[in-house]
């Protein structure tokens, strides 16, 4: 029998909870990576605070140049005044040794970051764009941000991840339905350390797919390998065209990699780290 007592919040309702969320803030720094989850918060925390509410960008080797540019822009459309930080985790030999901690050392240096910042501007508040999908999967990042006490707005509000991009649908963010992204080194296999090189090379090739109109995937770094994750329903497009495929086999080689490899379970998240387990 069904709970009765059980409330369902609407959108609407969710909504309201985060604007009362934020509006109990004397101010607060968005942690943005122009995902669209991060920018809806920016976007209420600016609606809500005004001039309040400050919007930051961690800017390393390990952001995607093409990101940063859609991120950019983004914060110029809606007037987000954006701050860009240099965060440094390249340099920690933690975060260089890519085990399960990873992330938990760059949420680290970034929230570490953000509390200097925050010093700098006499703000009380951080936030980050955790939502409730993120409860459901481990996530060493959350640790980080618990320890630096940072504030979950949207989780607080109970949003998903299906409505906050309808939400940012309604508002006009370009990142509404912007495919999932994640910095470069997740597309490393765990435990291979993290490297400039490596990033750059791996950053190359996806922008390179990107060009040819390919639109969520990931070019897992397996050393001299490239493996290639593109959703199913983009694949009759490569695999259709053997002048295509033949020109990204070269074009990625020119970056370093002697092996080329489409992946024909396709994209998933965590595929790097998936391949290496069953290896």
């Amino acid at each position: 029998m069904a709970n009765t007592n059980t409330t369902v919040k609407t959108l609407e309702e969710k909504e309201q909870a985060l604007v009362k969320t934020l509006a109990t803030l004397d101010g607060v720094i968005v942690a943005y990576s122009g995902g669209v989850d991060s920018s809806l918060l920016a976007y209420y925390a600016r609606k809500v605070l005004n001039q309040r509410a400050k919007v930051a960008i961690a800017v390393s080797a390990s952001l995607p140049y093409e990101e940063l540019e859609a991120a950019r822009a983004q914060a110029e459309q809606f007037d987000f005044e954006l701050i860009e930080v240099e965060t440094t985790e390249l340099e920690d030999p933690d975060y260089q040794k890519n085990d399960g901690s990873r992330c938990y050392h760059c949420k680290s240096t970034l929230f570490a970051e953000l509390e200097e910042l925050a010093r700098d501007l006499d703000v009380k508040y951080i936030a980050y764009g955790a939502i409730m999908d993120d409860m459901q999967d481990t996530r060493p990042g959350n640790r980080a941000a618990k320890e630096h006490r940072v504030l979950s707005p949207l989780q607080t509000a109970g949003l998903e991840k299906w409505e906050i991009r309808q939400l940012a649908e309604r508002v006009n963010l370009p990142s509404w339905d912007r495919p999932q992204a994640a910095c470069l080194s997740s597309r490393l296999p765990l435990n291979e350390p993290v490297t400039v090189a490596k990033l750059s090379q791996i950053e190359k090739a996806e922008a390179y797919m990107h060009s040819l109109g390919f639109r969520q995937l990931r070019v897992r770094h397996h050393g001299e390998i490239a493996r290639i994750e593109i959703e199913h329903r983009e694949m009759p497009k490569l695999c259709a065209d053997v002048e295509l495929m033949a020109d990204i086999a070269a074009k990625l080689k020119e970056f370093g990699y002697k092996f080329v490899t489409l992946d024909l379970a396709g994209y998933r998240q965590g595929g790097a780290n998936q391949a290496s387990k069953q290896s």
